[in-house]
């Protein structure tokens, strides 16, 4: 264990250069006085590294030292090879230097964990879009790109949902974050955190200021309370439904994003639990007609009277010859 940590510890000073004590100890999950023992055992094999105390110390190496690290273990390999996410790379165009990066590795590991890496590479896949999740708006990425590499302010027209007419922003980018095949700019907007989705950001033009971020946050932090807002949000309404086992695999299919978990057949019927952000949601259930009854809360009961009716009343209006 001892010898991972002073690797990681040199990859990590290699790769940010200069990095307080703290830092590295909560990194890796030692006490700080671990460290500078690690430190000094790095310096007595012979690795360049020093120790700066004070305000703006940390430990560092001498400048231009590097480390050409090939020592990978056979789990380190497995996991450099499944791919998971490889609409990722692809959507910021570095699907190509992927592909070149991985057979750069492939030919750098040790001769015993190349034939588990490839295999690795051919048995696991990872696809990060939902079934049935229907073509998505194409995100022009680049530009919001550039503004999160080149840490400059961004000017974007965005488009809210429900809303026909884009708004117009000057935002400062943390980065860009992927999730579940959805990708999103996270920025601050007058000091404050948001979230915008690529695909609904019309136009992005990248400014010549420099970015302002709150000191101290990074994307992760930045991203890590927005989740949560969104999440704290999002909690909805949880509602229980009996559905007739002869829609069964239909109703799964249709309705697999919103299940709280399998349902349970019991005779004709199977009982399923649903999670829907508002009670809006039963809307997507009327298509079941009479194969399917919602059981509880009182109040999805109601609003699905209430949407059958409004339906009911809008074709009893008309005349039969204008069916």
């Amino acid at each position: 264990m001892k010898s991972d940590r002073l690797l990681s510890i040199m990859l990590l000073l290699q790769t940010r250069g200069r990095v307080p004590a703290g830092e590295l100890a909560e990194r890796l999950e030692v006490s700080v006085r671990t460290i500078y023992r690690d430190v000094a055992a790095l310096s007595a094999a012979g690795v360049p590294v020093y120790a700066e105390r004070g305000r703006h110390g940390g430990i560092a190496l001498l400048p231009g030292f590097r480390t050409d690290v090939t020592g990978l273990t056979q789990d380190e390999a497995r996991a450099l090879f499944v791919l998971a996410a490889q609409g990722v790379h692809q959507a910021l165009g570095l699907h190509g230097a992927l592909g070149s990066a991985l057979r750069k590795v492939m030919a750098a590991l040790p001769a015993p964990h190349r034939p588990t890496a490839e295999l690795t590479s051919r048995r696991i896949l990872v696809d990060p879009v939902g079934w049935l999740a229907g073509p998505r708006p194409e995100a022009d990425l680049d530009t919001l790109h550039a503004a999160v590499l080149t840490d400059r302010r961004l000017r974007i027209s965005y488009r809210h949902g429900g809303e026909t007419r884009p708004r117009g922003y000057t935002v400062d980018p943390y980065g860009l974050v992927s999730k579940a095949g959805v990708w999103y700019l996270v920025a601050d907007h007058r000091a404050r955190p948001r979230l915008f989705r690529a695909d609904r950001v019309a136009t992005a033009a990248v400014t010549d200021a420099p970015v302002r971020r709150r000191d101290g946050v990074e994307l992760a932090d930045a991203w890590a309370g927005l989740r949560r807002r969104v999440e704290q949000r999002s909690q909805g309404v949880r509602i229980t439904v009996r559905v007739r086992t002869a829609r069964l695999d239909m109703f799964v299919r249709i309705v697999r994003a919103q299940l709280a978990g399998p349902p349970e057949p019991q005779g004709e019927w199977a009982t399923a639990e649903l999670h829907y952000p508002a009670l809006g949601g039963v809307r997507q259930l009327l298509q079941f007609t009479d194969d399917l009854e919602i059981l509880e809360p009182p109040e999805a009961r109601r609003e699905a009277a209430r949407l059958a009716a409004a339906t009911l009343a809008r074709y009893s209006d008309r005349a039969p010859d204008q069916a």
